[in-house]
């Protein structure tokens, strides 16, 4: 097994991907944006016009960019091809709950990746994510929108974007506490977005740390408690219709 603290290798084309894509999200590039012309681009990241094209083909392999000939390389519309499944609508505590099951076997595999992969600008953006989360937290303000981009941020991470759609097909419908709450006529508990923080926290730490079995360890910690948090519910709101 690969020591915790190093990273490992990866090609001049994957190293130019990564750059690529720190760019793309950096930038808040969106659907139909123009990424900059072939020479300007082998300039600013010093790269030879071989290893830019498979860069450029790794992310268009990924549905994160398209090519139009002799027109430029422009951002793509997001693909969402997942299974069937994971395009119904979740509306039940059951349905969570089980949802949540399906993104921990994910979610482990894309902290470890994003432990290993993550670049300076992608570890910022991490920070950056739990900042927001904490300061509403702090407060006391609703922070679902927040939780779930501190996910998406470790998924980016990866920089893989199969990652990046499942969750932005699945992670959104897993985090509807507030609205769950709401519904059943239950007050908000500012407890369990403490709590949130926290294991968070723990996320963030280890992947600062290179620590890949802690990162992971805290991100199982993290979506098992969120399914006690859910069965909790499930059992309030039986307990208010009696």
């Amino acid at each position: 097994m690969m020591p915790p603290h190093k990273k490992t290798r990866t090609s001049l084309p994957q190293q130019t991907a990564v750059k690529l894509r720190d760019r793309i999200y950096g930038e808040r590039m969106t659907q139909g944006d123009k990424l900059p012309t072939e020479p300007k681009l082998m300039a600013e990241l010093g790269v030879s016009r071989t290893v830019l094209r498979e860069a450029i083909a790794t992310l268009k392999a990924e549905g994160l960019v398209e090519a139009k000939q002799g027109v430029g390389v422009f951002i793509a519309e997001p693909k969402k091809e997942l299974p069937f499944l994971l395009k119904q609508s979740t509306q039940t505590l059951t349905d969570t709950i089980e949802s949540l099951e399906l993104r921990a076997a994910v979610e482990l595999e894309a902290v470890a990746l994003a432990v290993v992969r993550c670049s300076l600008a992608q570890e910022a953006d991490i920070y950056r994510c739990f900042d927001a989360y904490e300061k509403k937290v702090n407060n006391g303000e609703s922070a679902e929108q927040e939780d779930f981009e501190f996910h998406l941020s470790i998924a980016r991470a990866t920089n893989n974007q199969h990652f990046v759609d499942f969750l932005e097909v699945l992670g959104r419908r897993t985090i509807p506490r507030a609205r769950l709450r709401e519904e059943a006529g239950l007050p908000r508990d500012p407890d369990i977005d403490k709590s949130l923080n926290n294991e968070h926290k723990a996320i963030l730490d280890a992947i600062v740390a290179h620590d890949v079995k802690a990162a992971q360890q805290a991100v199982r910690d993290h979506l098992q408690n969120g399914c006690e948090r859910y069965r909790k519910l499930m059992r309030e709101i039986e307990r208010s219709k009696s």
